[in-house]
């Protein structure tokens, strides 16, 4: 795999899902100032991938992050407990994308949003997908690019000609109290549409000259689809009202073409937004299927992921899906985006913490003081997501303590009765 090959692999994740499930969630939480959250969220993504890059180009290991935290603090019951929280950010995610596939379906299918006819659909394309995935990695990767094909598409056709109509004075940024709180939430919220880059450092060992080429790939990506969100909330937001796309929280970039592109504008987003949806969630659903996998193989998930069922499929692809949808079914999207951005920014925090500790032994290399202001300013938006969640979906703030409760006591319990331990690749 060569640079853009990488690059590919990373901005094909980033620009799936959330630009088309979580607009109208950005819209409601920063309302005007929707593009400058993407803006601030992008730089914030910098802070993380100077540790990823570092460390990415020192250690070749397909395990990514786990492996930079087992080389910085070592293999214990915390190392353990956050690589099932990788896993359970895979699951969390399959959950976003399946209510966010409902989203727009119901209404291009005119039916009614009812909560019934959400959990139906969700049911539905969590189940089509599982099936896909019985048939292994070549017929999800040929489902994969045609799908990804249509989604960018859509998008840079949406860019193109939405451009022209925008309203300026509707994307004009303010700095009143009310404004900038919604900023500050929606930046750590939307930190999430950037997690993607991290991908890169989990197929460091299929990449060609892998210490060149991951830390461009790092960087090249998240300028890419930084550009891509900023151009799409600014059409967006540009181009409707702020409360018709409240109205339509839910389908809102579909909302946002009517202006320029009518109906057809309607039809074409929907369209291209269950394509990219589809997309995130078969990715997401056989890569989480595939790391529950890889972890039990480790020691350190339950045997129960590890058996081998119904057409020689991992069982943990039916846990991941199953988990996946029950979480769906009792979140909305709020509370399912700050879950998974909380628990992939617990991750960054002792990615970072790892890269300082190496700094220290001189394994790695960088600048000790950008690292530690990347520390405090991950944790501050840590900090910040949790607030949020406190005044907005209670449930949610609970769900995320108790999934880091769980995780501790899981891998405790496990390490306990299996006596094995995490290993970092031998370079």
């Amino acid at each position: 795999m060569g640079l853009w090959e990488a690059v590919a692999l990373a901005v094909g994740t980033m620009i799936g899902a959330s630009i088309f499930t979580m607009l109208g969630l950005g819209a409601k939480i920063a309302g005007n100032n929707l593009p400058l959250v993407f803006v601030l969220s992008g730089l914030l993504a910098l802070f993380v991938a100077y540790s990823y890059a570092e460390l990415g180009k020192r250690f070749i290991s397909n395990a990514g992050p786990i492996e930079f935290i087992i080389r910085g603090v070592g293999d214990s019951v915390v190392t353990g407990a956050l690589a099932i929280l990788f896993w359970f950010s895979f699951v969390v995610s399959i959950s976003l994308f399946a209510k966010g596939f409902a989203g727009y379906f119901l209404p291009l299918a005119h039916l009614p949003l009812s909560g019934f006819n959400m959990g139906l659909a969700e049911a539905v394309v969590v189940a089509l997908f599982t099936v896909l995935n019985f048939f292994g990695s070549k017929a999800v990767g040929r489902a994969e690019f045609w799908i990804v094909l249509i989604k960018l598409s859509v998008l840079g056709f949406f860019i193109v000609l939405g451009i022209w109509t925008v309203h300026p004075d509707w994307i004009t940024p303010r700095f009143d109290p009310a404004h900038l709180r919604g900023t500050l939430y929606g930046a750590a919220i939307f930190f999430l549409s950037y997690m993607g880059f991290g991908l890169i450092t989990n197929a460091s060992e299929n990449i060609e000259d892998a210490e060149k080429t991951v830390p461009r790939a790092i960087y090249l990506s998240i300028l890419i689809v930084s550009i891509v969100y900023v151009l799409v909330a600014v059409v967006a937001v540009g181009n409707v009202s702020l409360p018709e796309l409240l109205r339509a929280e839910d389908y809102a970039l579909a909302e946002a073409a009517k202006p320029f592109l009518g109906s057809f504008g309607y039809v074409l987003v929907s369209l291209g937004a269950l394509f990219s949806i589809s997309s995130a969630l078969n990715a997401t659903l056989y890569g989480g299927a595939n790391i529950a996998y890889a972890l039990a193989r480790q020691g350190e998930l339950p045997k129960v992921f590890e058996r081998k069922v119904w057409f020689s499929a991992p069982e943990g692809l039916y846990v991941t899906a199953v988990l996946g949808l029950l979480f769906a079914l009792g979140f909305d999207l709020s509370g399912i985006a700050g879950i998974t951005s909380s628990v992939m920014i617990v991750i960054y925090l002792f990615v970072i913490a790892s890269h300082y500790r190496l700094l220290g032994r001189r394994e790695v290399g960088g600048r000790a003081w950008f690292v530690l202001l990347s520390f405090v300013v991950v944790a501050s938006v840590f900090l910040i997501l949790q607030v949020y969640q406190w005044n907005q979906s209670r449930a949610a703030f609970w769900a995320t303590l108790i999934a880091f409760a769980a995780a501790l006591l899981l891998e405790w319990l496990y390490r306990g009765a299996s006596g094995r331990e995490m290993h970092e690749r031998k370079l």
